[in-house]
Formats: structure tokens, C-alpha cells, sequence
């Protein structure tokens, strides 16, 4: 099966640190998908997501380094 996103990078629980470099999105979750599940695609394709294995993945810390949906908040005036 695939694994979802959201096990990786979707952590509500993150508190930000001075060094993290932070990023905003708007994004509309395809019919089905939860907002969780979107907001940890769009960080996780935003950083090394990638379908394919590459070389560096033993060489350093993913959560360390990783990308993270950490608020999703609703945009105002928006379902």
C-alpha cells in the first residue's frame, strides 16, 4: 500500500523553533482528502518527497530536516 503523508509530516504537536525556516499555503484538498493529509503533501513534496530513493536519504536526519505541516487553519469566508 501507500503510505499517507500525513504518519511523516503532518505534526500538529511542532513548536517552531528561531532556525526553522517557515512557509505558508493555501491549498484545496482534492473531493475526499483531509485538509491533514493535503497540508502534509504539500510539505513533504516541498522538501525531499519524492517518489524515487535517492542517495542522500542515509546520510541525513529526516526529522531533523524534514518538512512539516504542523497549522491548518481555515481561510475566512471560505467551506
Amino acid at each position: 500500500g501507500v503510505k499517507e503523508y500525513k504518519l511523516t509530516y503532518y505534526t500538529p504537536e511542532y513548536e517552531t523553533k528561531d532556525t526553522d525556516i517557515l512557509a505558508a499555503f493555501r491549498v484545496t484538498p482534492q473531493p475526499g482528502v483531509p485538509p491533514e493529509e493535503a497540508g502534509a503533501a504539500v510539505a513533504a513534496e516541498s522538501f525531499t518527497g519524492t517518489w524515487t530513493t535517492v542517495w542522500t536519504d542515509g546520510l541525513t536526519s529526516l526529522d531533523r530536516y524534514k518538512g512539516r505541516c504542523y497549522n491548518i487553519e481555515p481561510v475566512p469566508g471560505e467551506t
